[in-house]
This record gives C-alpha cells, sequence and structure tokens, in this order.
C-alpha cells in the first residue's frame, strides 16, 4: 500500500516530512526514504526499517532545502532489497528528480519489456522506475511534466498516487480511477500533499481536499496550480482502505473513516442480532466496529483482548509464519472479562484465517463461552491486483468457502459477514465509485486472465508503443 508525502515551501522540511511518514508509518513497515532539494542538488536517506529506526536528528539536519518527499513502504511489486526504497532519484539533461509512488501498476511487466526492447536499463524491480522512464521519456522528446503526467495516465494501467519533485518544483498527481488515496493541505504558508488526512493533522495543518482522481498538481514558487489531465469513466476508490487499511482519525474521498467503520458495526447488528454478555473488539482495526455494534444492539463494549502496541501490523508482515508468531505476542487476553461468557467479536475482515483461527483459539482458552464473530466486510473472494498484499486466491480462506464452511474452519460458534449493499451504504459512496474487486472479482480496470461479467479481459494495449517512443511529443 506505501504511504507518501510531499511538501513545498517550508524551512524545516526534512522535520515536517518526518513527523508526516511517522503519521503514515501504517501504510509500510519495511523501509522509509525522505528527499529534498536545497536549490543546488538532492539529498536523500533512506534505508529498511520504521521511520524512527531509519531517521535521527543528526540525519534529519543533512537533508536541507524547503521542499521535499518522503515514502514508507509496503511491498507488493519489487523484492526486498535495498534498490527499491523509495524515493527514486536521478538526473536528465540537467533536471534533477525524485519520485515516490504508492500503488500497483498491473502492466508493469509488459511496459517494462517494452522499455528494455527500446534499450532502457533499469536498476530496481519497482514498477515506480516505469514512471520515471515515461518522464523522462517525455522530457528526451521536449514535452513539459504536463505531457509527461498524461502519457503515464494514458498507458499506466493499475493504480497510482504520485510526489514528485523536479527542479526545485513540487508534483503530484492520481489515476484516473483514485484508487489510492491522495489529499492537499496546508500547513502556514506550507503546502503539503499525502497519502491521508493524519499526515496534515500530525503537522497542526488544514486538510484542504482530496486530489481528484486523474487530477495533477503543481506547487512553484508561484504558487498552486491544478490541472485535470485525464478523465475517468468512473471512479474506483479501494474499499479495503475503508475496511482495514486507512487509520480511523482519516478523511478519505469526504468520508471520516471512523464513521464509516461506525455504521458498518451498527449494520452487521441489524443484518444478523443475537444475545451476547459483551461486545468484543479484534484491537485496533475493528475498534470502531465494535463500537458501533455495542451502541446499536445495546450489549455493553469491554475491551477483551489487550494489543501490544510495540508491534506492528500482522497482516502486512511478509510470510505467514512470522504473522502466525505476531499474533501470539501482538494480543493478550483478559480472562476475567472472558470467562464463561458469551461474546460478540468484531473484526473489520477475515483474509487468510489464520490470524481469525488463532484469535478465537485465544479467547476460548481464556474462558470465553460463546464466540460470535462479526465482519465488517463481504467475504474476500478474489485477489487484489492494485496493492494489497493477496495476492492468489490460494491463500483466501473465502475464495472457495462460504461462511459456514469459514466459521467450521476457524472453530467460531457463530459467523457472520456485512453484506455488500451495507457496505456501500455506509461508505457513502456509489457502487460504480468503488473498487470491489477483492469482493467481487470485478475490478476498474482490466486484469489479465480475470473474468468479469462473462468476459476475459487483457491489460495492455500495445498501440501505443510508436507514440511512446516517437519523437514527436503525444
Amino acid at each position: 500500500m506505501c504511504g507518501i508525502v510531499g511538501i513545498s515551501r517550508c524551512a524545516d522540511v526534512s522535520f515536517s516530512l518526518y513527523y508526516a511518514l511517522y503519521a503514515l508509518q501504517h501504510r509500510g513497515q519495511e523501509s522509509a526514504g525522505i528527499a529534498t532539494f536545497n536549490g543546488a542538488g538532492l539529498s536523500k536517506h533512506k534505508g529498511n526499517g520504521l521511520v524512527a529506526d531509519v531517521f535521527s536528528e543528526t540525519v534529519l539536519k543533512t537533508l536541507t532545502g524547503t521542499v521535499g518527499i518522503g515514502h514508507v513502504r509496503y511491498p507488493t511489486t519489487g523484492e526486498n532489497r535495498p534498490e527499491n526504497i523509495q524515493p527514486f532519484l536521478f538526473t536528465f539533461r540537467g533536471h534533477v528528480i525524485a519520485i515516490a509512488h504508492n500503488g500497483n501498476l498491473v502492466n508493469y511487466r509488459e511496459l517494462r519489456a517494452m522499455f528494455e526492447d527500446n534499450g532502457q536499463i533499469f536498476w530496481s524491480t519497482s514498477d515506480t522506475e516505469i514512471i520515471s522512464k515515461i518522464i523522462t521519456e517525455e522530457i528526451r522528446k521536449g514535452g513539459t511534466i504536463e505531457d509527461a503526467v498524461r502519457q503515464c495516465m494514458a498507458i499506466m494501467k493499475g493504480s497510482y498516487s504520485v510526489v514528485m519533485m523536479y527542479d526545485g518544483d513540487l508534483y503530484a498527481f492520481r489515476d484516473p480511477h483514485g484508487i489510492r488515496p491522495l489529499c492537499f493541505g496546508k500547513v502556514n504558508e506550507s503546502y503539503i500533499i499525502c497519502s491521508e488526512s493524519v499526515a496534515i493533522d500530525a503537522l497542526n495543518g488544514k486538510l484542504e481536499r482530496d486530489v481528484y482522481p486523474g487530477e495533477m498538481i503543481h506547487i512553484s514558487a508561484e504558487g498552486v496550480r491544478s490541472k485535470q489531465v485525464a478523465e475517468a469513466d468512473h471512479r474506483g476508490h479501494c474499499v479495503f482502505e475503508y475496511i482495514y487499511f486507512a487509520r480511523a482519525d482519516s478523511r478519505l474521498d469526504g468520508s471520516l473513516v471512523y464513521d464509516v467503520r461506525r455504521k458498518i458495526g451498527a449494520r452487521i447488528f441489524e443484518e444478523d442480532p443475537i444475545e451476547a454478555d459483551v461486545v468484543c473488539t479484534v484491537p485496533d482495526s475493528g475498534t470502531a466496529y465494535a463500537v458501533g455494534y455495542s451502541e446499536r444492539s445495546g450489549i455493553p463494549f469491554m475491551e477483551c483482548l489487550i494489543k501490544n502496541r510495540y508491534m506492528g501490523r500482522t497482516f502486512i508482515m511478509p510470510t505467514q509464519v512470522q504473522r502466525e508468531q505476531a499474533v501470539r505476542i501482538k494480543l493478550n487476553p483478559i480472562p476475567a472479562h472472558l470467562r464463561n461468557k458469551s461474546i460478540v467479536l468484531v473484526d473489520d475482515s477475515i483474509v487468510r484465517g489464520t490470524t481469525s483461527r488463532r484469535i478465537i483459539e485465544t479467547v476460548r482458552e481464556a474462558g470465553a463461552k460463546e464466540i460470535h464473530l462479526r465482519i465488517g466486510s463481504p467475504i474476500i473472494k478474489a485477489p487484489c491486483y492494485l496493492g494489497v498484499d493477496m495476492p492468489t486466491r490460494t491463500e483466501l480462506i473465502g475464495s472457495d468457502k462460504d461462511a459456514e464452511e469459514v466459521r467450521k474452519s476457524i472453530t467460531a460458534t457463530s459467523l457472520h459477514y456485512l453484506s455488500l449493499s451495507s457496505l456501500v451504504d455506509a461508505i457513502g459512496i456509489d457502487k460504480n465509485d468503488l473498487c470491489l474487486g477483492c469482493l467481487t472479482g470485478c475490478y476498474p480496470v482490466e486484469i489479465h486472465d480475470e473474468v468479469c461479467d462473462n468476459r476475459c479481459v487483457t491489460i495492455v494495449d500495445r498501440d501505443f508503443q510508436t507514440n511512446l517512443f516517437s519523437r514527436d511529443v503525444v
């Protein structure tokens, strides 16, 4: 998923970027990086680990300038290797450029092969490098950054929110479907563009609005300029941002995530009411759901699992063994709140099922009499190709099982998934403007070998190749 941030016209830009990335740490735990521009050139520091581990006060003082970008990485395309840590920095024909990207290009391999066939070389295995190749190709032909962004939107298929420095100016753009989040704000006299509004809050700034799908924002010494570079037939905001990934205190495309999840919790009870002694949450992402369920049902809310706050998110750990080990030390039950109780245990989703099974075993061993699991999303049936780490059907417990089969597998007393209609209603965005691919198998962009509405679609049209490498600006 990754988190990105760009800040312009800020005297202490490196420290501001640091605090913004800290607020976005939940979006990526593998690596972090910052690049700044001081008027003469780029400064950078990148490394594996959490933001607090990668940066120190001494390091931040070396990142001079008034404009910069930052990135926290969660890998979907590209291995865990140093050359994949963002931002990417490079020079081309006298221009200094830095790029950070959140998203996943589904036609990455086709585009890379095309560039390689035309003599280009690559230093990473990240799809972000494709963006730099398209931009430099447009510069080579005499085009502007707007031309380059237009070309990106014409040929890149998938999800992408991008922040970029180009000779000291800050640019940002969002894919025409708006799959990955991106917002714009102001901090005193500075401007900030970031994945979630919590990064703006961390700097005591003001959220202005979301970056529109297909929009490019350019911030320079002259001010802020917006350009609608591409239009989409429909939008495709990622539903999993609302279900799990975004922080509850973020605002995404006009909605406070906490309020969405609280509404979802109320809807879960309305769809499948049950008598129980207490409502419990799987912290932290399940908490807002549990609050809404408790308010609507009248069943008291009580914490039954305490989270180790020094643990990261187990869902985005790279291997199943690591995820299972993490669960054992991440959540500790309170037996006095569980013993001989019938509980409603509320969580956001079930992806692989192994974590849910382990949590239920833990709660049962602590003395719970009945465990009624309630889930704030429909069954996750299909892979995500657009940035969430559930790439194959074999990993998804719901891909070939119905709710009753899942219940037996995870050993819950009962299980209820929220309906798709209730989820869409709680989010408050038209169904046609959401990416529901992981729930329905239908995606806002074409996916190779995926079948939707009885048709098999492909991901890339090679007719653009001649134009891309022509010496005339497209």
